[in-house]
């Protein structure tokens, strides 16, 4: 193992939480590599932990471990499990669903479940609600150091018994495609859609193109224009919107300088749902 462990939660950074699990992480081996991918994913979303993942997890080197903690079943008889990826990458989490977008874009060699009795800080047996510093931090930081090896975790699990929901994913259209808008480039607005770039050079799409851009709320049309499509934000000029090809390989919807979701009110998940289109 590399000695790399990567944090991400839904915990904020607002009170000790995050400290308390670097804490037991440096307990187990001062020499580990701490670092974080974000703690500011949104309370209990399950949905944008599994994406994060997936957009960070490819670009770190192999054999760092992950442990993820959004976990609003804790405490119940959800399982925790620390899956390995065919890159030879480790995710230590909760079996609820954080794991679909690696399952579905990677791939997953082997879950094992972890055994709590010896993997599990001492004298926390009686804690339920933080498995976070627990459970997950002791055994990220016990596998990242490798004081314990993966078949040490637990027994391990048949892969296709993994908690993963649906991904709504692309669909072909008249004159183009048909997607979910799933995420955010949270700081900036822009809208990050399901429609891989490949599917939308399919249907004939080039560069200045003006696309036909629809998004649908629950059915109801409320957005509808031409939009041109460039390589960047800087292929129009400030204040108009631009389709691109995001850094997830997908497609994305922005302003030049301004937030596409705040100025039109559109926001993420199965409820909103966008097409590209061919005038």
């Amino acid at each position: 193992m590399n000695k790399l462990l990567v944090f991400m939660t839904d915990f904020g950074l607002d009170d000790g939480a995050i400290s308390a699990m670097e804490g037991v992480a440096f307990s187990v081996d001062i020499n580990l590599n701490i670092r974080h991918l974000t703690h500011n994913i949104p309370q209990y979303n399950i949905f944008d932990a599994s994406y994060r993942l997936h957009q960070a997890i490819n670009y770190w080197p192999e054999g760092t471990v992950f442990v993820s903690v959004v976990d609003p079943g804790v405490g119940s008889s959800r399982k925790s499990v620390v899956a390995r990826t065919v890159t030879n990458q480790y995710i230590v989490t909760p079996d609820n669903g954080t794991l679909t977008h690696i399952s579905r874009f990677i791939g997953i060699d082997e879950v094992r479940e972890i055994e709590e009795t010896t993997n599990r800080l001492k004298n926390s047996e009686l804690s339920y609600t933080f498995h976070g510093r627990d459970v997950y931090a002791y055994t990220g930081a016990r596998l990242a150091s490798g004081v314990i090896s993966f078949e040490e975790v637990g027994s391990l699990m048949n892969r296709d018994d993994i908690v993963v929901f649906e991904l709504f994913g692309c669909h072909k259209i008249d004159n183009g495609v048909l997607g979910q808008i799933d995420i955010l480039d949270v700081r900036f607005g822009s809208l990050w859609t399901s429609i891989p770039y490949e599917d939308f050079k399919a249907c004939g799409f080039t560069l200045a193109d003006n696309v036909r851009v629809e998004i649908f709320h629950k059915g109801v049309k409320v957005y509808s224009s031409l939009i041109n499509y460039g390589k960047s934000f800087a292929d129009v000029e400030i204040g108009e919107p631009v389709i691109y090809m995001n850094s997830a390989y997908h497609m994305a919807v922005a302003i030049n300088q301004e937030s596409f979701a705040e100025v039109y009110h559109i926001g993420v998940g199965k409820d909103w749902k966008i097409t590209m289109t061919k005038e």
